[in-house]
């Protein structure tokens, strides 16, 4: 573990002293073509990264970090776009929005979400911790994992996943905000509280994460296709292409953790989840679809999140013993 956490030390300063490199050199080059050749060697390397790191945490977390959104902003960067833009005067607070899924608490609004969190909404501290208590309990329950029922133990497997990624982010958030001395929205939004997939994906599930694959992927692939295939058709296809990319980023994510050829069962899972999505939002469109009893909706969606994750998300995980590491 020490050798662990000198490698990842390392890591970190390359990557902080990459960051420095885009705020003083790239962000001094005019926009597009050029600072993003500026930008594309931090990219590369911020790929290469967290092939140094053994430790499934650290590579995960790390690959997801630097490689994923770290090079998704700077890539918005370079057209003067994202979360980066407007430019951050303060070489700290720049450092800070690279490397971590944070985005500044906007004033709260009354238009927020009616279930679950509003917009920009603090997560109760009660409910932040029953979720610590849950992931304590899980975690003594693994003792017992052999006498259990499949189901059970699958069960308990993703809502572990859930939890984890959830108070690390929580905590992450946490840390930068006090070091920055202002509120980070909530990268989750209570998401077994969504309604529909729709929901569950762009309103409740890593917000972060939906809000880079918006700006990067489903913008402007949406505003390409408009032109061949109008706006309605256009935004599916953008849905869809942002999921494909997900699933294709996960792979990444795994391949680092894992060190194995991908399977592509991750990306099956997202792209289902996609013509999943798409199919719902033309329904509800064209045949103005009254919403069901959000108890029926409700667990509609996580029983098809549940029954997908355990069949396609999972395997690669538990195959490698990822979840008990």
């Amino acid at each position: 573990m020490e050798e662990e956490l000198r490698i990842l030390s390392k890591v970190w300063i390359s990557a902080l002293v990459s960051i420095c490199y885009c705020y003083f050199i790239s962000s001094r080059i005019s926009k597009c073509l050029l600072r993003l050749i500026s930008i594309i060697p931090v990219c590369i390397l911020f790929l290469v990264l967290p092939l140094s790191l053994s430790s499934v945490h650290f590579c995960a977390s790390t690959a997801l970090f630097l490689s994923w959104l770290a090079n998704f902003k700077l890539i918005l960067f370079a057209f003067d776009q994202g979360p980066l833009c407007p430019f951050h005067a303060n070489l700290y607070r720049f450092i800070c929005f690279v490397c971590f899924p944070i985005k500044i608490r906007q004033n709260s609004s009354p238009s927020g979400s009616r279930n679950g969190l509003r917009k920009n909404e603090r997560i109760p501290k009660w409910v932040l911790a029953v979720k610590i208590l849950i992931f304590g309990l899980l975690l003594h329950i693994y003792e017992y994992s052999d006498s259990l029922p499949r189901f059970a133990v699958l069960a308990i497997y993703c809502l572990h996943i859930y939890l984890e990624v959830e108070l690390f982010l929580v905590f992450v958030g946490t840390v930068v905000s006090t070091l920055l001395g202002c509120d980070i929205e909530p990268v989750f939004n209570e998401p077994y509280l969504a309604t529909s997939l729709q929901d569950f994906w762009s309103r409740r599930w890593n917000l972060m994460v939906s809000a880079v694959l918006r700006s990067t992927v489903h913008i402007p692939v949406q505003r390409f296709c408009t032109r061949f295939l109008g706006p309605n058709t256009a935004m599916l296809v953008g849905v869809m292409t942002s999921f494909l990319v997900s699933g294709l980023m996960h792979e990444l994510v795994y391949f680092y953790a894992i060190r194995l050829p991908p399977t592509w069962e991750v990306t099956c899972f997202f792209v289902l989840h996609g013509v999943a999505t798409t199919i719902e939002i033309a329904v509800k469109r064209r045949l103005r679809w009254r919403p069901l009893h959000r108890a029926v909706s409700g667990l509609g969606v996580l029983a098809f999140v549940s029954v997908t994750g355990v069949r396609l998300f999972l395997p690669q995980l538990l195959r490698n013993n990822v979840i008990e590491s």
